[in-house]
């Protein structure tokens, strides 16, 4: 969307055109440039605001959508809030089956936006009636009027960040970018993002950021879904249980696991280090770069981009709460509470 209008006919223009920003102290020690895709610029504050509006208005000019449908779709959050966005300025209704393991934040947030949200528990196998994919088709088939985005299996999720997400970084860094590290769950913004970058310049090296518990960096090594690699993890939007139909493997050079506890405490480094209060999968992403260092990944004169897929304020109930993280044992003796008391005075 144009970025140098005075005034924008509906919030839906501001989507996209997210802004690059060099990070400074939390890599300091690592041989390299990196800089951040801020994904929370646009106004839904995450990269889901993409797909939302394109996969939407794909479909209204396929005349698959008119004023008063409902559109359905499965969410850990952001995808939902995405969505409920762009329905409520194009006239939609919106019904949302969510992750039992998603922020009690965003779960307000979805229903401020006026969704309908149904609270599906999360660590059940896929085909399981009680989750959330399979609570989604079973409310498109009762629901007259509906369709299914089912963004895991949508096309139209990759091909959104081919179209933008991808050619924006690649005019934002004038082609010089070496690395892209992304976090994976849908696959969408890895894949669509990938696939143009490597277009212009296959030399990229395009690193897939997974959880431990998730499926998608062992499928990634082996093309074979293991189910001995699931098992419960916390970080919400990122690695899968099954095998996306959304994520194109073959772009993907490499996958790195992170963990919960990492994840959360990188996070949390980024607001105090650099002033970027981001979200959950945005220190999974800054966590990567650090083990990638680890591991002899990057040289001085590369231009890394890590793409920072939402907002902190969409995890105050988790990992920007102390009591929460006291509850995951994520605080030890090496890890305390780093927060300054509050005061009172009269």
């Amino acid at each position: 969307m144009k970025k140098d209008k005075l005034i924008y006919e509906s919030v839906l223009e501001l989507i996209g055109a997210t802004p690059l920003v060099k990070l400074n102290r939390i890599v300091d020690h690592i041989p390299g440039t990196f800089i951040a895709k801020l994904e929370c610029f646009n106004p839904g504050h995450s990269s889901k605001d993409r797909i939302a509006l394109h996969i939407i208005e794909e479909a209204e000019k396929k005349g698959l959508l008119k004023p008063g449908d409902t559109i359905i779709e499965t969410t850990s959050g952001n995808t939902g809030f995405s969505f409920a966005m762009v329905s409520i300025v194009k006239g939609y209704k919106c019904v949302l089956a969510v992750s039992s393991k998603s922020s009690l934040d965003k779960i307000d947030m979805l229903k401020s936006m006026g969704a309908k949200v149904y609270i599906c528990p999360a660590h059940v196998e896929p085909d399981d009636p009680r989750s959330y994919y399979e609570v989604a088709k079973r409310l498109h088939k009762e629901t007259k009027d509906s369709v299914y985005i089912n963004q895991y299996f949508n096309s139209l999720n990759t091909e959104a960040h081919y179209q933008t997400t991808g050619p924006e970084i690649w005019k934002q860094t004038q082609g010089q970018i070496t690395h892209l590290v992304a976090c994976s769950g849908t696959g969408g913004t890895i894949s669509g993002t990938a696939k143009y970058l490597k277009e212009q310049n296959p030399a990229i090296k395009i690193i897939g950021v997974d959880a431990y518990g998730s499926v998608l960096k062992s499928y990634h090594e082996n093309r074979v879904l293991d189910g001995n690699e699931i098992y419960p993890y916390r970080i919400e939007g990122l690695g899968k249980n099954l095998i996306p139909s959304t994520t194109n493997f073959d772009i993907i050079d490499e996958f790195i696991k992170v963990s919960d506890e990492d994840s959360a405490h990188s996070a949390r480094k980024l607001s105090t280090k650099e002033g970027l209060f981001v979200g959950y999968t945005s220190g999974a992403a800054i966590q990567a770069v650090k083990q990638l260092n680890e591991k002899k990944t990057f040289k001085s004169d590369d231009i890394v981009v890590v793409i920072f897929l939402d907002h902190g304020s969409r995890y105050m109930s988790k990992i920007y709460n102390d009591q929460w993280m006291n509850d995951q044992g994520f605080f030890d003796n090496q890890t305390n509470v780093n927060s300054n008391s509050i005061e009172f005075t009269n």
